[in-house]
């Protein structure tokens, strides 16, 4: 008996030893595409690395916000992981992830929610896609990183024609090279970016005739649609590198409509103050998930969210930044759920669309609790 258990003691240990060199040698395989891939993108150096070090926002060396924001340290590092150790169940939802086909057509004010950021904002006959993000994982590597958790609601190739593409800032949930490097070959439309993010986008083949980087309160026109990169509080950092690109949230003005996107961000004062400056807005798009206790400052509780909405004066509100990608400790429908009832709280109109769905600002769907019953 005693042999027996030795014997199944070694061939468990040596298939353990096999399991960890497979692993070994995977990740060493997947090593050269988080160091060394092009999806990390490119410094911005030249003419451009010049103009952002004359940034108001630029000092030794990196960008920086204007209310300091406490970010992720080393030191709390292993009690994150450890906490991801538990609770995943949770994390994610317990059925399938309804999601519809989007529909197209009128020249009013609509928002299609494709998922986490990205959205497709129509504003009087016009197309602005917001922080599109296709690829299965955001992340440098094919192989590991966040998983979606449902397929984008429609194929690159069948989106309409858009108008202008706005990025927030360049983490990989938010400027993807795939993605990009797509809608240069499918689309015309011109990308606005906050400084410094132009580089990745010429390293991926955009040309620079199709880039209009901007500093905070800065101002471009397309289309007839003018668009202002608003301030946020956040980071930014592709690789190694750390806060050399700037992050921003975007007002988007038509002719008689306008729309504001957050971007990521921590709570702060400069939301009053873009209300004060450029609203009110006929809707706001405003990041609600994954946030955490370890990182207060670089993005926003549900009940932050809702501040902000009502801080930039905003009419109805549209919650993203969740349910695509598992990037924080929370439970899964809990952003959402947070966010309805703050909104019921302080008066707030609502809506929390499904993946692909359309909302017509004028007139929004119920919120009906679709994501609790998953």
């Amino acid at each position: 008996m005693a042999k027996q258990a030795d014997g199944r003691k070694r061939r468990k240990g040596a298939w353990v030893a096999l399991a960890l060199g497979a692993a070994a040698v995977w990740a060493a395989h997947d090593i050269p595409l988080q160091i060394g891939s092009r999806k990390i993108g490119k410094r911005a150096d030249g003419q451009r690395g010049e103009r952002y070090r004359r940034s108001a926002q630029f000092s030794d060396g990196k960008f920086r916000n204007t209310l300091p924001a406490t970010e992720v340290t080393p030191a709390s590092m292993p009690r994150i992981l450890a906490a991801t150790l538990t609770g995943r169940e949770a994390r994610h939802p317990h059925g399938p992830i309804p999601v519809l086909t989007p529909e197209t057509g009128g020249d009013g004010l609509y928002v299609t929610w494709y998922g986490h950021s990205s959205a497709m904002i129509e504003i009087e006959g016009r197309r602005v896609l917001v922080d599109p993000v296709w690829s299965e994982r955001c992340s440098p590597s094919r192989l590991q990183g966040p998983k979606r958790l449902h397929e984008p609601p429609v194929a690159l190739r069948e989106l309409p024609p858009i108008d202008a593409v706005i990025i927030s800032h360049d983490h990989y949930d938010h400027l993807d090279m795939e993605t990009i490097r797509h809608l240069v070959d499918l689309q015309a439309a011109p990308f606005l970016v906050p400084l410094g993010i132009g580089a990745h986008l010429e390293r991926w083949g955009v040309p620079p005739t199709r880039i209009i980087e901007l500093d905070w309160d800065e101002r471009a026109t397309v289309a007839g649609i003018e668009f202002i990169a608003t301030p946020a509080r956040h980071f930014s950092g592709r690789g190694f590198s750390r806060d050399e690109t700037l992050w921003a949230s975007w007002v988007i003005n038509g002719p008689t409509r306008k729309a504001f996107y957050s971007g990521d961000t921590g709570y702060f004062p400069g939301f009053a103050e873009i209300g004060e400056q450029h609203g009110p807005f006929d809707v706001s798009l405003v990041q609600i998930g994954a946030y955490g206790d370890a990182w207060p400052d670089i993005h926003m509780l549900p009940e932050d969210g809702v501040a902000t909405h009502v801080d930039v004066q905003g009419g109805l509100m549209i919650p993203v930044h969740w349910a695509t990608f598992n990037l924080a400790l929370h439970d899964w429908p809990e952003p959402a759920d947070r966010a309805w009832r703050e909104a019921k709280a302080r008066d707030v109109k609502l809506a929390i669309p499904r993946p692909g769905e359309r909302v017509d600002v004028d007139n929004p769907p119920p919120v009906d609790g679709w994501w609790q019953q998953l």
